[in-house]
């Protein structure tokens, strides 16, 4: 890539989208194109056919994509491989199209099988049952890993693919309902934390940036106590002790059960990483 490419990436307001921008700033580019949801939405075929055509990108970043914690991906499961599929077929497709130069596809690592011996190897790819609740999103990044491929064997493309691990840094998502483990863990920590220490004021503000399935600071205490049960941030008073000297016992309950591997990485490293492959590798190095 040269310094003045035009460089569109896909999804640039997010977390890993955001953090390759900054990386691509960081290190002279001068060119390069985001569009939020309200200005393209990538579900769109049309849409995303006439920005291609119009403003005719060198380079791509595929960053975009419906994303969640466990939670979401086992709730939304029809969302996820529909909008996932749409956004990587519509953006893959036009790339090809329009003569785009080389593309990197953001994956994730939950592509692998559920009991895919660690460390874990791509020839594990595709050998046995993925983990189910998130296999829809799963699925939907097999089909565009495999799209990328057979678009270059096929048409010639050099569309490459990446599967980063479980990230986090800034503009994370900390909705309790579709976060991520880390994002979550954190908040779910602090609003305990407000919880032990009766620091309501804190907790209405937390939940006033960011309600809580549609809970926010204005609900009665009694409601937001019953949210964040759902979400495994219990109280209980101490019997023995006058409840207006009684400090509450809070549990912050980690889902799971603790015997998965997981591993995290920086977002900024992840990009950086990322824009290192978009200068030196190409399809025919694999």
């Amino acid at each position: 890539m040269d310094k003045n490419s035009k460089i569109y990436v896909a999804g640039h307001t997010g977390l890993v989208g955001s953090a390759l921008v900054k990386v691509l700033n960081k290190n002279g580019y001068t060119n390069i194109i985001g569009k939020n949801h309200e200005e393209l939405d990538l579900i769109n075929p049309l849409a995303v056919r006439t920005f291609f055509e119009h403003t005719q990108p060198e380079y791509v970043f595929l960053a975009a994509a419906r994303v969640g914690g466990i939670v979401a991906n086992n709730t939304y499961r029809g969302q996820f491989i529909y909008e996932n599929l749409t956004i990587q077929n519509n953006v893959i497709h036009e790339a090809y199209r329009n003569g785009v130069k080389k593309l990197l596809f953001l994956g994730s690592t939950c592509i692998y099988p559920r009991e895919a011996p660690q460390p874990m190897k791509e020839e594990y790819l595709l050998t046995s049952p993925l983990e189910y609740t998130n296999e829809p999103y799963a699925i939907a990044k097999i089909a565009g890993i495999k799209m990328c491929e057979s678009y270059n064997l096929q048409y010639g493309t050099n569309f490459l693919s990446v599967m980063p691990t479980n990230l986090y840094g800034p503009n994370d998502n900390f909705d309790l309902e579709k976060s991520h483990v880390l994002p979550a863990l954190i908040r779910k920590i602090h609003l305990g934390k407000c919880l032990e220490e009766n620091d309501w004021d804190a907790i209405r503000s937390d939940l006033n940036k960011r309600p809580i399935e549609k809970v926010d600071g204005n609900a009665e205490g009694q409601r937001i106590l019953d949210k964040l049960l759902k979400y495994g941030i219990t109280r209980s008073l101490s019997p023995s002790v006058p409840q207006s000297l009684s400090r509450p016992l809070v549990q912050v309950e980690i889902w799971g059960s603790g015997k998965p591997m997981r591993e995290f990485l920086w977002s900024e490293e992840m990009a950086e990483a990322c824009v290192f492959i978009m200068e030196n590798i190409d399809f025919k190095d694999y």
